[in-house]
């Protein structure tokens, strides 16, 4: 399947959510930038709170795309350590980029929620939502630091997903909603027609008008 946009996705995915309806224990969580248009999507068929989580992904030497890892606004990272022994990636660069990353979550946390931390999860059911994975790197890291709080149970939404993430994400989630996983998988950007770069400017809107 191809989806035409990020918005065709989300509304495909709410369509396998409809059992968290209306339900008011339940948030949607985002992954900035373009998993926010997703989430804006399910969020809206659902009614159901949307909020975001900021992390960022630790791009490999020369090959910022492909992701050795990921820090998350908690502090929490995880790294492929596959990835950085297959590489050769130095202990230096990991460091450097870190702080990086950490610098630039404090930024965006700023500008899409004016410095407030991720809203109170207790007792949530938290549908955790981005416009596909290839690694998996960025949405553990979102795992890692969720499993930390003390929620009802975890969902993991995404309309693509490469085999190996689907196989590694779906045993440390409560649920795995995720209707293609492709055999042949390099790129997400792969599986839509318009998979244009999502701006900040275009965060801040979608917040400003979601569901609350």
């Amino acid at each position: 399947m191809v989806y035409k946009d990020r918005k065709d996705a989300g509304k495909y995915l709410a369509s396998m959510l409809t059992q968290y309806k209306d339900r008011k224990d339940t948030i949607i969580l985002a992954l900035p930038r373009g998993g926010v248009v997703v989430g804006y999507e399910v969020s809206k068929a659902l009614n159901c709170p949307l909020d975001i989580i900021i992390i960022r992904k630790i791009g490999c030497p020369g090959q910022p795309e492909l992701a050795i890892g990921a820090v998350s606004e908690t502090g929490t990272f995880v790294l492929n350590e596959d990835i950085i022994s297959a590489y050769g990636v130095p202990g230096e660069y990991i460091e450097k980029e870190i702080s990086k990353q950490k610098n630039e979550i404090s930024r965006r946390k700023t500008l899409y929620r004016d410095g407030k931390d991720i809203p109170s999860l207790d007792g949530k059911t938290v549908i955790l939502v981005d416009d596909g994975v290839a690694t998996g790197a960025t949405i553990k890291a979102a795992i890692s630091t969720l499993k930390k709080e003390n929620l009802a149970r975890l969902v993991v939404a995404l309309p693509v997903s490469s085999i190996q993430a689907s196989r590694e994400i779906k045993n440390i989630v409560d649920e795995w909603v995720c209707p293609e996983t492709p055999e042949w998988f390099s790129a997400v950007g792969e599986f839509y027609q318009d998979f244009t770069q999502v701006s900040d400017e275009d965060v801040v809107d979608i917040l400003k008008k979601k569901v609350k």
